[in-house]
């Protein structure tokens, strides 16, 4: 009996922040949307964070610079 309670006392419960459950939730679903594997999940969301960040580096390249010169003064 002793060793019972030595080892529920051992186990601490974890903390899983709010933003770590939507973004597993969101797996899941996503998963039996498109019957994929968790694996295939996982590489569609990294395949559009590239996505958004080589967009958002284009986007930059074609801003105005904040200043020009037409010639010398």
């Amino acid at each position: 009996m002793r060793f019972w309670r030595r080892k529920a006392n051992a186990i601490q419960p974890q903390r899983i922040s709010t933003k770590q459950l939507e973004l597993e939730t969101a797996k899941e679903m996503l998963a039996e949307i498109f019957h994929a594997r968790p694996e295939d999940v996982e590489d569609m969301i990294q395949g559009r964070l590239m996505q958004r960040s080589c967009r958002q580096e284009y986007e930059e390249e074609r801003l105005w610079p904040a200043s020009f010169c037409l010639g010398e003064s």
